[in-house]
């Protein structure tokens, strides 16, 4: 619990240097051609993707000392970045909100990298991982609140992350305290070491079409989290909830509570190749349950309210997997000696480039729809090829983990 409190807290507070600008319309164009919201939403996302880039290298190889270090001055940068959003003009608030995202994606690798690699890590990351289901909108909902009180949308996001900033250093301080894993977590999980360039590229070529397949998938879901994210606010406005900033926290609290009971229930299974499989399974069931609740909301069977809430059960159940028990398990099941987090960050670096070029689509190839027609269209889209590549990928991996206890 002490291990889950002090992880969530950190990683919640992240979101408050990161989402709050969401919450803001920041009406207009930039040059005439773009949406502003879109460039800043695409720009921030651009820096996010390339951070996640750079921490293959940087977060795989860090050593366990430096993690409290590089965290604080990650959100360091970070906020100094919001300060000069606040002002500056629209093409400067561009560029700023780019060097905003730039340090915030290595966050979650330095954060998970004190919890993976114990018995316990499915409980530990199912509670990391409710961290930013509940997150974002709660900081959106403090922006909101801000931007109420009178704060201009220019300088709500840097007061919403200086509101945070104590409980972030202290919830590193925290972090900082926890022992390292056990020798009998290293006998249940195998070593958790950094990976170097070839220990990182053995470990592709080994398993090349399973991680280029979960790889893909991801870029999906990030594509659609992003979006269900960024602008939650023009698609609650769309099912008539405009006007209710707590919308942003409560439609994400049962999806918090659901998702980290069934992650949780993972932690029951004692044989990994089971795990990984039953991993895949729920995820899964989650792509699937997008498309069935967007077809019960086209037919009239359910409310706007219940379609957010089922989507975001089913898009989490299907993301949250991915950045903590999936490569867990699948390096425990397979015997690779490493680290889950560089396949977290492999895959999450490809996921945002993935974000971009929804974003692109929708301004250019899409800008005929309304954000709640193109969301639901990119619902089932997402529903089906997922679907398909979850499948793809579990029978991938019975196959190669065949007579793995």
């Amino acid at each position: 619990m002490y291990a889950i409190g002090a992880a969530f807290t950190a990683y919640f507070c992240m979101y408050a240097f990161r989402k709050p600008f969401a919450a803001a319309s920041f009406e207009g164009t930039l040059g005439g051609v773009v949406g502003l919201k879109i460039a800043l939403v695409i720009a921030q996302v651009v820096g996010y993707a390339l951070s996640k880039f750079i921490s293959i290298k940087f977060v795989s190889e860090i050593s366990p000392g430096r993690r409290a270090v590089a965290l604080l001055a990650l959100i360091g940068a970070a906020e100094l970045a919001l300060l000069v959003f606040a002002v500056v003009p629209p093409e400067g608030k561009v560029i700023a909100i780019f060097f905003n995202g730039l340090p915030l994606g290595g966050v979650w690798g330095l954060v998970y990298g004190f919890l993976e690699g114990r018995r316990t890590s499915e409980l530990l990351g199912a509670g990391l991982s409710t961290s930013y289901i509940v997150a974002s909108g709660v900081v959106k909902s403090v922006g909101a609140k801000w931007l109420a009180a009178g704060v201009s949308e220019s300088w709500m996001p840097f007061v919403t992350g200086l509101c945070f900033a104590p409980l972030f250093v202290l919830s590193v301080w925290l972090l900082r305290q926890l022992p390292p894993p056990s020798p009998e977590d290293e006998a249940a999980r195998t070593a958790r070491k950094p990976m170097r360039a070839p220990e990182r590229r053995a470990f592709i070529e080994r398993f090349a079409f399973g991680l280029v397949t979960l790889t893909g998938l991801y870029m999906f879901l990030t594509a659609y989290r992003d979006f269900r994210d960024n602008f939650a606010a023009e698609i609650w406005s769309a099912l008539g909830w405009g006007d209710e900033p707590a919308v942003f926290t409560a439609s994400e609290l049962p999806v918090a509570l659901l998702v980290m009971l069934a992650l949780a229930s993972v932690y029951k299974i004692k044989g990994n190749r089971t795990a990984l499989l039953a991993i895949h399974a729920l995820m899964g069931a989650g792509t699937l349950l997008i498309g069935g609740a967007t077809l019960l909301f086209d037919l009239g069977i359910i409310s706007g309210a219940v379609w957010m809430v089922a989507l975001g059960v089913g898009l989490y159940l299907a993301y949250v997997p991915y950045g903590c028990v999936l490569f867990d398990r699948l390096i425990a099941a397979t015997g690779a000696v490493g680290t889950a987090v560089f396949m977290i960050y492999v895959t999450d670096a490809f996921g945002y480039a993935g974000s971009v070029g929804l974003l692109l689509f929708k301004n250019f190839g899409g800008a005929e729809l309304s954000w709640l027609d193109f969301f639901r269209g990119f619902s089932y889209a997402s529903a089906l090829a997922c679907s398909a590549a979850f499948v793809a990928s579990g029978l991938y991996f019975a196959k190669r983990t065949r007579g793995v206890v």
